[in-house]
């Protein structure tokens, strides 16, 4: 059964018809290292399993059928206003996407990078974004905002989720890793820590996407806690992926959509 994971955040704005979900590996029909949700349409697995997937996860959201658009990540800070269903191909670079119509979902995909799912309930404007490090060092949450308010929203009415990632526990770096951050902001050293290893450090990568945010001066931002590289039942994990030495890997889905007044939001928990 595909359950997603939901924030309170989220839950119940505009009466329930803004809706919401962070989706794992579980509910799905793909097979092998892909077993089962992945939604990557980018992934090396069989494509008509992947829209399977995606298929589930938008039925589990009591949308089905409504076109689902994720981009074509590149670990960008671009971010863009969709109004539209793209065509069939591959789909625009942006690590962003923003929108204020109904029946358009919009998602992102990760495997350890940090998903976040943001709405200004009174604009009815919706955005999801990808932020791995670089994505997030060079400004991929900020852009996803600006695109909302490009439509109406204002940073004071956003609540913004960010759904399961790596965790500080979990995400190792090499020494040299914290120089461009602590460059920037001296004060974001306490997001490092020492790891077991020598020479290598513990980096909390949504903790800064939540720093980022708050700056915004945004309604509110949480994280749900999770980590997708402990959870191996739970979640795909890129870097559990290379630890165990397999050629490619599944892709979390997260996904946001508008529905009209009067549609309640309703999947299972």
């Amino acid at each position: 059964m595909v359950e997603p994971i939901r924030h309170e955040l989220l839950d119940g704005l505009r009466g329930g018809c803004i809706r919401h979900g962070f989706f794992g590996r579980t509910g799905g029909v793909s097979k092998g290292v892909y077993g089962s949700l992945n939604c990557g349409l980018g992934s090396r697995d069989d494509t008509e399993l992947v829209r399977e997937n995606r298929a589930r996860a938008l039925m589990a959201l009591g949308v089905p059928g409504v076109p689902l658009l994720t981009p074509y990540q590149v670990h960008s800070p671009r971010a863009l206003v969709v109004r539209a269903p793209w065509g069939e191909g591959k789909p625009p670079d942006a690590d962003a996407l923003a929108t204020d119509v109904p029946h358009l979902a919009i998602g992102v995909l990760a495997a350890d990078c940090v998903p976040a799912l943001l709405a200004d309930e009174e604009a009815s404007v919706i955005g999801a974004a990808h932020a791995g490090w670089k994505g997030a060092i060079g400004g991929v949450l900020e852009a996803a905002v600006e695109a909302m308010t490009s439509l109406g929203a204002k940073p004071s009415r956003i609540v913004a989720v960010l759904g399961p990632s790596i965790a500080a526990a979990s995400y190792e770096v090499g020494s040299e890793f914290p120089a461009p951050f602590l460059a920037r902001n001296p004060d974001w050293a306490d997001l490092f820590r020492p790891a077991p290893r020598a020479d290598h450090l513990l980096f909390d990568l949504p903790g800064y996407c939540l720093r980022r945010l708050r700056a915004l001066g945004l309604r509110a931002a949480e994280a749900s806690g999770h980590d997708t590289f402990a959870a191996h039942d739970r979640f795909f994990s890129y870097r559990r992926t290379c630890h165990a030495g397999e050629t490619d890997y599944g892709r979390n889905l997260s996904t946001i959509v508008l529905s009209p007044l009067g549609a309640p939001n309703t999947p299972a928990r």
